[in-house]
């Protein structure tokens, strides 16, 4: 079980909005002293298969390509700000490889699945805060969407890269964090990591290297601590069964 009071520490990645007023990073939750997080080149592997996931009620996370037509992301992201409704799929839009206000495809989500028993009024609980988009059109990178992890090791080296807050422009990236372990938290399991992030990477995917040297996703980011790096994972076997099917 996760223990109580590290829970405690920890909050949800909450979505950036559209016109949101731009904190100082030294308020910004998940970053703590050290800033590790450096701009990366959207277009350059395995960045590249990301993208900004965006609503027309103006909220902002961050978005992965793991299929043709398939993006994961954070289901809190797709909670309506005023109703705390989940949003209708069709408000939902996909920008591969956004880099200010450019991106090299787009997409517009026509169905999607939410971590079964997530509640959208609670944004809880942190083991079911998944989400896959099935989008209306095949997006395309040159190395093929990022494959789902089915198991990943404590200590395995991590990167975490998303849009956000005090750079949503541009795509910022720690690429020298680690898992911690895994965890459960109300009988789902969740990923411990100590990667620095912070609003607007929600639904940002952990990155590991695979036995071949490829990329694939180990998880996706949902919640961080105040006041340090320290977050919590959604583990990419979770999605990874979903699309598989019965």
């Amino acid at each position: 079980m996760l223990r109580p009071a590290l829970f405690a520490a920890l909050l949800l990645l909450a979505v950036t909005t559209a016109g949101a007023q731009v904190i100082p990073r030294s308020e910004l939750p998940g970053i703590g002293p050290d800033d590790r997080r450096r701009v990366v080149d959207a277009g350059a592997a395995p960045w590249r298969a990301l993208g900004r996931v965006q609503t027309e009620l103006g909220s902002r996370c961050t978005g992965t390509l793991v299929g043709p037509r398939t993006v994961l992301t954070a289901a809190h992201c797709l909670v309506a700000p005023r109703s705390l409704n989940l949003v209708r799929p069709g408000s939902v839009h996909f920008l591969l490889g956004y880099r200010q206000g450019a991106w090299t495809a787009q997409a517009r989500a026509v169905s999607m699945i939410i971590g079964p028993g997530f509640d959208p009024r609670a944004r809880a609980p942190a083991g079911a805060d998944w989400a896959l988009l099935t989008l209306d059109a095949p997006l395309a990178v040159p190395d093929g969407p990022l494959p789902l992890l089915e198991a990943m090791p404590a200590g395995t080296a991590l990167a975490l890269g998303g849009y956000q807050q005090d750079r949503p422009e541009l795509l910022m990236a720690d690429t020298e964090c680690r898992s911690l372990g895994n965890a459960e938290q109300e009988g789902r399991p969740v990923l411990v990591h100590d990667c620095v992030g912070t609003r607007g990477s929600s639904g940002a995917p952990l990155l590991a290297r695979r036995p071949d040297g490829g990329w694939a996703v180990a998880g996706v980011a949902v919640a961080v601590a105040r006041d340090r790096p320290l977050g919590l994972a959604v583990p990419a076997a979770v999605p990874r069964r979903a699309l598989a099917g019965p």
